[in-house]
């Protein structure tokens, strides 16, 4: 509810109806309205920490690394776009409370996002002056926005797939040509050409 109609369609009597209790349950467990809103949104974030922070962070410490024949880049970036456009709902409500929030850096998604890129930032195979928190908004906004545009052209699951490349694509260019210093690390950018070909049969050119 909260993620097709917004927070000012939510009500208790609404969610109380959904969770098929009456309203006086529902009423024990939030006074207000407000008090839904915060609970719900503060649940998705908490989600959204647990469920791919673990992949985040991995790519944080580990990016230049191959493990298994993977790259840690490359498989928070792509796990990420899967999530996203696997969960568009839960990427509604949380852009519902940045936008509603008078301090959306506070949230704990954001902050764990942040500090993850705060990492590859002072690393040895960044480049120099990176603005952590204008980069953390600008990949959190393309990840959590792009189901939008997926919903309204993917109409089969062949057409979101491909979506969902020409995303990872994307923010992995960005990343190899904007965050790692390729010119001292050929073999970060070789690699995941060669991953990405491998994923999607597309020869990148970047």
């Amino acid at each position: 509810m909260l993620a097709a109609d917004g927070p000012d369609a939510l009500s208790l009597s609404k969610v109380a109806n959904l969770a098929g209790v009456n309203r006086g349950t529902a009423y024990q467990h939030f006074e207000t309205r407000a008090d839904l809103i915060d609970a719900t949104v503060e649940w998705v974030s908490d989600h959204l920490a647990s469920t791919i922070f673990g992949e985040i962070e991995a790519a944080a410490t580990n990016f230049g690394e191959k493990e298994m024949g993977e790259n840690p880049l490359f498989s928070a970036v792509d796990g990420l776009v899967n999530f996203a456009v696997d969960n568009p709902a839960l990427c509604r409500i949380w852009l519902f409370e940045v936008l509603a929030s008078r301090n959306p850096g506070e949230d704990k998604f954001f902050r764990q996002f942040k500090q993850s890129i705060q990492q590859v930032a002072e690393s040895e195979l960044a480049q120099p002056s990176i603005d952590v928190e204008a980069l953390s908004v600008i990949l959190l906004a393309g990840y959590f926005l792009w189901p939008v545009w997926v919903g309204s052209q993917a109409k089969s699951k062949k057409e979101r797939e491909h979506m969902k490349s020409r995303m990872r694509r994307e923010v992995l260019r960005l990343c190899l040509h904007g965050v790692v210093d390729v010119e001292d690390n050929g073999h970060i950018l070789k690699f995941i050409r060669e991953r990405e070909k491998q994923r999607s049969g597309v020869a990148v050119d970047w």
